[in-house]
């Protein structure tokens, strides 16, 4: 079996790198920092007449018909752009809510108690494979109060304990969680793409940056850290392209969590690299991090990715010839004397 990326693949890839680099450079993603992050419908749109949000869609309904791993390049080129919005729940939600395939709806989605992003701009909101829309929508964005968020370019909103949302879906079904894994996968392919991001632009300082007349990639240290980023970022690759593949729940959450590791360790050690001046509101190192660390809190998060591993460990039958699988059991452990 071959994984190696099809030319059909790097090709969808490289499209969309090029019109992220058109229409969200640097300067739109500042100009975005500096309104605090509202949305640029225009922006919205442009992707979805690209097919960012219709991709999985059928092609007879509209869409362009491809699967989860083409999905999972094109969410690796958002996070390495570190382009603002619900972007996983308006995929999520194409072909579901009436615009979102199109770019001419903004969905956003609850994720537990956690905040809800870009609320105030949302035409639909995501409670497990629902949709609210209309009149309960508007319920539940009145009942939600705005609180500060970490990252600038992604506005946060607070709902109430019983936001009658959740108990209209409490219902479990199969599509409701293969929506919520195939949205962890989604967002750990936008932690990948981070990571490459910081990796990238790590290197490029340490081989400009000039002290005692060498560049600080020639110090060891420094050498050091940019392997590390290199080192946490391929295995992350390789797991978040594979569950893409499987679409095995406990794949994604491995993936999840390496993908978190290396955007939020990646970004720091990016911003260590480049000094005091990583620290600098004018650089762009702490925005990686300040979404990464938000990116890692939600969508199986750190400790539900764990525990989902950990429960799937535990039903592993046991290897041939060990003591569990002979039936002699373990030594018990001794009382204190």
């Amino acid at each position: 079996m071959d994984f190696q990326l099809s030319d059909d693949q790097r090709a969808l890839r490289s499209g969309m790198r090029d019109l992220l680099d058109a229409v969200f450079d640097r300067d739109r993603m500042r100009a975005a920092v500096e309104r605090g992050g509202t949305l640029d419908r225009s922006l919205w749109r442009e992707l979805g007449a690209a097919g960012f949000f219709a991709l999985r869609l059928p092609e007879e309904v509209g869409g362009v018909g491809l699967g989860l791993p083409e999905a999972v390049l094109l969410f690796e080129e958002a996070g390495r752009a570190l382009l603002p919005g619900p972007l996983v729940a308006t995929h999520l939600a194409a072909g579901l809510v009436k615009g979102a395939a199109e770019g001419e709806a903004v969905v956003t989605a609850v994720d537990g108690d956690l905040p809800v992003a870009h609320l105030a701009e949302a035409d639909a909101v995501l409670v497990g494979a629902d949709a609210l829309v209309g009149e309960p929508l508007r319920a539940f964005v009145a009942a939600a109060r705005p609180v500060r968020s970490m990252d600038p370019l992604t506005p946060l909103h607070r709902t109430g304990a019983d936001t009658g949302a959740r108990a209209a879906t409490e219902r479990t079904t199969a599509y409701a969680e293969r929506i919520r894994f195939e949205g962890a996968l989604l967002a750990a392919a936008e932690q990948l793409g981070s990571a490459v991001r910081t990796t990238e632009t790590a290197v490029q300082h340490a081989g400009a940056r000039e002290q005692f007349g060498s560049p600080i990639g020639s110090f060891q240290a420094v050498k050091h850290l940019c392997a590390d980023m290199l080192a946490r970022t391929e295995p992350a690759r390789a797991a978040v392209y594979a569950a893409a593949v499987t679409g095995d729940p406990v794949e994604i959450a491995a993936a999840k969590l390496l993908a978190d590791e290396a955007a939020v360790r990646n970004a720091r050690d990016c911003l260590q690299i480049h000094g005091g001046m990583g620290f600098t509101w004018e650089a762009d190192v702490h925005l990686h991090l300040k979404r990464a660390w938000l990116r890692s809190a939600a969508r199986l998060g750190g400790a539900a990715a764990e525990e989902l591993l950990a429960a799937a460990l535990g039903a592993a039958r046991p290897y041939p010839g060990s003591s569990a699988a002979s039936g002699r059991g373990a030594p018990e452990a001794g009382g204190g004397g």
